[in-house]
C-alpha cells in the first residue's frame, strides 16, 4: 500500500514542479518586458514533455534562451536545473517567487525585439515525446552565471535557477 501512495505522491510532485517551472518561465518573460504569448501557445507541448521527463527522471534542465533575431546571438538565458532528491516523507512544497522577481529586476528589461526559445535538456534514454527532438544551444561565451539557488521544490523534487549575465 505504501508503494501506491509514494507513486501517487511522486506524480503530484511532478505535476506541481512542472506547473511551477512553466509559471516561472512566463513570469521571467512578462517581467523582462517580453510577450509570453508564444510560450502560452506552446504550453500543452512544453508541459507534456516536462511531465514525461520529470516522471521518468530524464529531465536535467529547463532552458529559456533569449536571443537577438537579427544575428541569432544570445542575449541571456535562464536555466532551471532539476534535482531528484525526492522523498515521500517530508511533504513540503514551495515556490520562491520573490527571489525570482528580484533576480528578474536585477537582470533588467530585455530589448523589445528579442525572441526566445524553451529547450529541455534530458539525459540519455529519455522516452520520446511528440514534437521534441535534439537541438543546439546558442553560445554562452562572454556570459557568467548568476545563481538564485532552489526556486521550486516539492518533497525534494526541485529546480535551481540560474540566469546568465554578459561580462562587461
Amino acid at each position: 500500500m505504501s508503494t501506491v501512495v509514494s507513486v501517487n505522491t511522486y506524480t503530484h510532485s511532478v505535476t506541481f514542479v512542472a506547473d511551477n517551472f512553466f509559471k516561472s518561465l512566463k513570469n521571467i518573460l512578462l517581467l523582462s518586458g517580453l510577450d509570453p504569448s508564444n510560450l502560452v501557445g506552446d504550453r500543452d507541448s512544453i508541459m507534456r514533455a516536462m511531465t514525461a521527463w520529470l516522471d521518468s527522471k530524464h529531465l536535467e534542465k529547463v532552458v529559456l534562451e533569449v536571443y537577438d533575431p537579427r544575428d541569432d546571438s544570445l542575449i541571456t538565458a535562464w536555466d532551471v536545473e532539476v534535482g531528484y532528491s525526492w522523498s515521500s516523507g517530508d511533504g513540503t512544497f514551495w515556490t520562491d517567487t520573490d527571489q525570482l522577481r528580484y533576480a528578474i529586476k536585477k537582470a533588467g528589461v530585455l530589448p523589445s525585439n528579442a525572441l526566445y526559445q524553451v529547450k529541455l535538456q534530458t539525459s540519455p534514454g529519455e522516452p520520446a515525446v511528440a514534437g521534441w527532438s535534439d537541438c543546439a544551444y546558442r553560445s554562452r561565451e562572454g556570459f557568467v552565471p548568476q545563481s538564485l539557488g532552489t526556486t521550486v521544490s516539492h518533497s525534494g523534487l526541485s529546480g535551481s535557477t540560474t540566469y546568465l549575465r554578459r561580462v562587461a
